[in-house]
């Protein structure tokens, strides 16, 4: 009779397992890389929707004074705030009616970073006079 050999050996060879090892040493730097990439990018728009949402709330501060004053102011958000803001009323060519310019500004790796909103507001008290006239 005819015997049949088989191997039944079910374990790795060397070789697989030197290619498994530089499949991986090539592949892990990469993900590594993406790892990082996306946790930098986080804080990125971490910041920026922070800043954002700081923009819309002084902006909001600044519409509710009314009619603002000519001029420029800047400060901070309290305590431990790596963000300030500045706002700057100019008067604009039509009479009643200022341009609003508020920004938000931080540093972020090294840099300084800013968002910018403007707007016009009217003086009511004209518009109020000219209904009580016309």
């Amino acid at each position: 009779m005819k015997s049949i050999l088989y191997n039944n050996n079910k374990g790795f060879t060397l070789l697989e397992i030197v290619v498994a090892l530089a499949i991986s040493a090539m592949t892990l730097p990469a993900l590594l890389q993406a790892f990082s990439n996306g946790i930098r990018n986080y804080s990125i728009i971490e910041n920026r929707t922070t800043a954002y949402y700081l923009l819309k709330l002084k902006m909001g501060q600044v519409e509710m004074t009314g009619y603002p004053e000519v001029g420029s102011e800047e400060g901070d958000f309290g305590d431990d705030s790596r963000f300030k803001w500045a706002t700057e009323v100019n008067n604009t060519d039509t009479d009643g009616l200022r341009e609003v310019i508020v920004t938000i500004s931080w540093e972020e790796r090294g840099s300084l970073r800013s968002v910018e909103l403007s707007t016009f507001l009217a003086d009511r008290s004209i518009e109020q006079q000219q209904g009580q006239t016309g």
